[in-house]
């Protein structure tokens, strides 16, 4: 998955772009004093998040001498609000793996319809291969170490607008047709926002079922409050969190029961219960029979099962 994602970016890149992007990497390549606007590719409007501001003024010199439109932001959230307004064409955000503001930027960022199409590069210091796989898990295009060279941040800049020009031109037709049949869905402004902290949520507690935040450090991540989470929670899914949790790891229990050689210890340690007899009582709660007579049971207990997802 690490190695899909790495190639991603580049993987795809259109004939037009290639020719851009060509041109620009000899003019890069042949003079390390190469003039920035040279290297603009195509020029677009930038959204920088970054609490430096000696940082911001080096990334902000660089970005408009290449001809680019630059909105700054200071800290994770205020850019995301930002880039909920103002739909920028490319967003560099610093990422701090200490701070879990950071990577909940992204992560509302791709829970958003209205911002998941916009490519995020990210912005480290002294990020370890772990955490420079894990930014590109949690949904960068591109991954940049500080101190940043500015000759190949604009160039990562060029490639990914490029990249991105054709989806973007399809999402702001989409847009405009909706723009079109009126604001009926301006009343509605506030329940999107749960709906995309909601998303958010479910795309944490999926990724690692076996290890989910508890409730205060998953609203932590996500940069919102205890209370707001739950209340979301339970408006978009009709549970507790911690309910949806425990359905979720019965589901994917079902799922390795029938599809893995796991021994039930091993079955119940892989979604999260801490010990067999816990999971064992979860279950038959649940379905009415064991982990084990599931198992062994014919299709059509599998069937009646399957049925509650």
């Amino acid at each position: 998955m690490f190695t899909r994602l790495l190639e991603r970016p580049f993987a795809g890149m259109a004939a037009a772009c290639q020719s851009q992007t060509r041109a620009a990497t000899h003019r890069a390549s042949s003079s390390i004093d190469a003039d920035p606007s040279e290297l603009s590719g195509v020029p677009g409007h930038i959204l920088v998040v970054e609490h430096d501001p000696r940082e911001q003024q080096k990334i902000l010199k660089a970005l408009r001498l290449a001809g680019h439109r630059v909105s700054l932001s200071a800290e994770g959230i205020e850019g995301f609000r930002r880039a909920t307004a103002l739909k920028p064409d490319l967003i560099l955000l610093e990422v701090r793996t200490a701070v879990p503001a950071s990577l909940a930027t992204v992560r509302l960022l791709s829970a958003n319809p209205s911002t998941s199409h916009i490519p995020v590069i990210f912005m480290t210091a002294r990020a370890t291969l772990e955490e420079r796989l894990r930014c590109l898990e949690e949904g960068a295009v591109d991954c940049v170490q500080k101190p940043l060279e500015t000759d190949e941040l604009l160039m990562r800049v060029a490639v990914h607008l490029c990249l991105a020009r054709s989806a973007r031109d399809d999402v702001q037709n989409v847009d405009g047709a909706l723009a079109h049949e009126g604001d009926s869905s301006v009343g509605h402004s506030g329940y999107e926002a749960e709906k995309v902290l909601v998303h958010a949520a479910l795309r944490v507690i999926e990724a690692d079922l076996a290890n989910v935040p508890s409730l205060p450090l998953l609203a932590a991540q996500l940069c919102t409050h205890e209370k707001r989470l739950s209340s979301a929670f339970r408006a978009h899914t009709g549970q507790t969190v911690f309910e949806f949790v425990r359905a979720a790891r019965l589901m994917r229990a079902c799922k390795l029961l029938r599809e893995s050689a796991f021994s039930i210890d091993e079955v119940a340690h892989a979604v999260g219960f801490s010990s067999a007899g816990n999971f064992s009582t979860s279950f038959r709660a649940r379905f009415g029979c064991t982990p084990s007579t599931y198992r062994k049971q014919g299709a059509g207990l599998r069937t009646c099962i399957d049925g509650e997802r």
